[in-house]
């Protein structure tokens, strides 16, 4: 699939294909970065979708979906991510959870309502598997898997709905059904068998009708993916096979840019794409079959611009409703592909710069948020950063409650919103509207983007219009890090554009949230701060053009759970004519 080799001399690894021949794609120059629209899906199509949901329930989809009950699996492909042994055992203990909800197997009942949509879809994946695969000897785990499944059959295998049969749904479970097929088929009770393979069957034929309806991006790449396997694992498979291989390349290009980001802009989305295609790889594997070129060259682009917004500590930053997914979760995925490469520092449609010095990364968003038909929780976080020295970070955006779910949604609601990013805010407001059905509106259309790299220094350039419609103001970031990573110095600038009528001075807010454990005392001038990191260096912050104060914040820690932190905050008025605010943070340890 592909060829990895390391270059002489350098820390890092460098994949040969898939990758833009210019040094990690690093252009001189400026360019602008579109977004597609501010609508999302119209009146006539969520009706049309809603019409579709409901003929799963109908007489005549049942009629499709029988066919030839399967005897057995034609293979059981390896599930090259490793499982999380500790979670594997809490299930063998009698309990399963996901970040900060749990609850009891004994008493699991799959459609019971309370529970938060990623709670829902991880027991509905049954990705749990891997983490039973994990726990010890299979003779241990097979009675816990086997329940479980037979509590799904009973609740779920007759009943079309959309709580279980949901199209990315069942492409996710397809693969876990088949992958750790001896956990959940090694009983001697042939009832229990044939219904699990029945209902697989009928699960792949439901897939061969609505894959297609799936949204665009990861649920349709998961549900075509579910196709690929069944039509690889049960025997008669061949046109299934065809079906899902030229679907998965339309889907594919859909939902991968041409530098390996995923649409909805979610690094917490772009794992799940990764470990979904490092799957259905081993499928093929399994079936000594070549690996289509569409999922190749996906990966290939996948696995550079997933490093590329990973932190000094492995983990992910938090952009787009996800949060700071654990590092061993990333390396999992990443570990599954088989690729090396470095971390992408550019990207285009992605949308995401690196900045890299020393043990300082810097990434940040210089991009519009995704369209809003494809956002899942998207946020109004343009020219937010995140910074961090090693494996600590320092200067965060609040985080997301992607994969886990759970929060309270007021708090769910406010992490979206530009004050929850570490950017400047103009007059409390978001510099893209937030619709109260959770939507993206009217804002941030145009980013224009100059990026240069020098020998003494990295400096990115970038100028937003989400404001320029309300306010006649341009927002204008420029970040500059030494070569040492020891001082990143930043100007947030805003420039008149278009016509601004009736406003007078108008309210800005720049903030820099800080990570948990950070501990900001205000310098006696009241332009600075020292941050006193737990265990790590001290750093000192620095600025000019407003007021500074030091107030509370929250961060969601790897596991979904919201934490109390504190920010910095530069307030001000700007005139009709614009101001710029300087500052820096500087490594004084």
């Amino acid at each position: 699939m592909t060829v990895a080799r390391r270059i002489e001399g350098s820390r890092e690894p460098l994949l040969d294909a898939g990758v833009d021949s210019i040094a990690d794609g690093i252009e001189p120059g400026r360019r602008l970065i579109r977004v597609g629209d501010d609508r999302g899906a119209s009146l006539a199509e969520r009706v049309a979708a809603r019409f579709h949901r409901l003929t799963w329930g109908t007489p005549l989809h049942a009629l499709r979906l029988r066919g030839r009950f399967p005897l057995k699996l034609l293979g059981v492909p390896t599930d090259p991510i490793a499982g999380d042994r500790e979670a594997g055992l809490d299930i063998l203990d009698g309990e399963i959870g996901q970040g900060r909800e749990r609850t009891d197997t004994a008493t699991l009942d799959f459609a019971a309502p309370g529970r938060s949509a990623g709670f829902c879809d991880y027991l509905q994946s049954f990705a749990w598997l891997r983490d039973l695969a994990a726990s010890g000897p299979r003779a241990t785990a097979v009675p816990a898997a086997e329940t479980l499944t037979r509590r799904w059959l009973d609740r779920h295998a007759a009943a079309v709905d959309e709580a279980a049969w949901r199209p990315d749904l069942w492409g996710h479970r397809i693969l876990a059904w088949t992958m750790h097929a001896p956990l959940i088929l090694s009983s001697s009770d042939l009832v229990y068998r044939s219904a699990v393979l029945n209902t697989l069957a009928r699960g792949a034929r439901h897939l061969d009708r609505v894959a297609e309806k799936a949204p665009t991006g990861l649920p349709r790449v998961a549900a075509y993916a579910g196709s690929i396997a069944a039509g690889m694992l049960i025997p008669g498979g061949e046109p299934r096979l065809l079906y899902g291989e030229q679907g998965i390349a339309k889907a594919l290009t859909l939902a991968v840019h041409d530098d390996g980001g995923i649409v909805s802009r979610s690094p917490v989305d772009l794992v799940e794409l990764v470990e979904l295609l490092a799957q259905l790889i081993a499928v093929y594997e399994l079936g000594r079959r070549e690996v289509p070129v569409s999922i190749a060259q996906a990966l290939a682009r996948a696995v550079p611009a997933l490093l590329g917004v990973t932190m000094g500590d492995g983990a992910l930053s938090s952009w787009q409703g996800g949060g700071p997914l654990s590092a061993e979760r990333v390396s999992r995925a990443i570990a599954a592909t088989g690729i090396r490469t470095r971390p992408q520092r550019q990207s285009r449609e992605w949308g995401f710069q690196r900045l890299a010095g020393g043990a300082t990364v810097v990434v940040a968003d210089c991009a519009p948020p995704p369209a809003s038909r494809l956002a899942r929780g998207g946020c109004a976080s343009t020219l937010g950063f995140e910074l961090s020295d090693g494996a600590h970070r320092i200067v965060v955006n609040c985080g997301g409650d992607r994969p886990w779910g759970g929060l309270p949604r007021p708090i769910a609601e406010a992490l979206r919103t530009s004050a929850a990013h570490s950017t400047l805010i103009l007059a409390d407001s978001n510099s893209t509207a937030i619709h109260a059905d959770g939507s993206l509106g009217k804002g941030v259309t145009l980013v224009e983007l100059d990026r240069q790299e020098q020998e003494t220094a990295s400096r990115i350039e970038a100028t937003h219009d989400g404001y320029v419609r309300r306010f006649g103001l341009k927002h204008s970031r420029k970040l500059v890090l030494s070569a040492d990573g020891r001082e990143l110095a930043g100007d947030d600038v805003l420039l008149p554009a278009g016509s601004r009528k009736g406003h007078g001075a108008i309210g800005f807010a720049l903030r820099f949230h800080l990570a948990p454990g950070v501990e900001p005392t205000a310098t006696a001038d009241g332009l600075g701060a020292l941050l006193r990191i737990d265990g790590g260096p001290l750093w000192q912050f620095r600025c000019r053009g407003g007021a500074l104060a030091i107030e509370e914040s929250i961060s969601i820690d790897g596991r979904g759970r919201p934490v109390t932190a504190a920010q910095l905050v530069v307030t001000g008025e700007t005139p009709a004519g614009g101001t710029s605010i300087s500052w820096a943070l500087k490594r004084a340890g």
